[in-house]
């Protein structure tokens, strides 16, 4: 279920590039945002939400990266990861994961995402396996 709403949500586009747009906001609120935030994990948390997956209802990144969710990390075999999985990037500047999204299919060198807040939009993205930091699970127990 949780590709199906993903994959239905392709092609929002923030209304004026400085995230926001009815459905943008409606993400953000889902994790108690208004406009103008980074929006990437509320799609996420909006989407899992959606399909009735217990998730953490948190803007932050890393909030979606708790060690009992996380099934991959850079350097791992990839025969962990599935559809639907979340995938964070690292930021150095940051110190953390600053972007996420959904994996929605791989390969051994590249996975097709779907994620949000990217080019201003709900996309999907073809990004390589070494850009990725971590993955995790919110479906599987």
């Amino acid at each position: 279920m949780v590709p199906q709403i993903y994959l239905a949500e392709l092609g929002v586009k923030e209304a004026s590039g400085h995230n926001d747009g009815p459905r943008v906001e409606e993400y953000l609120r889902y994790t108690k945002l208004g406009p103008g935030h980074n929006w990437c994990a509320s799609f996420v948390c909006w989407t899992l939400g959606k399909a009735g997956v217990d998730n953490p209802r948190n803007p932050w990144c890393p909030a979606l990266f708790p060690d009992k969710r996380v099934v991959w990390c850079r350097g791992d075999a990839m025969s962990h990861i599935s559809r639907a999985d979340i995938f964070g990037i690292y930021f150095p500047s940051l110190k953390r994961i600053g972007h996420v999204g959904f994996i929605d299919t791989r390969t051994d060198d590249y996975i097709i995402t779907v994620e949000g807040n990217a080019d201003n939009a709900v996309i999907r993205k073809r990004r390589s396996v070494h850009s990725i930091y971590k993955v995790a699970n919110w479906i599987n127990k």
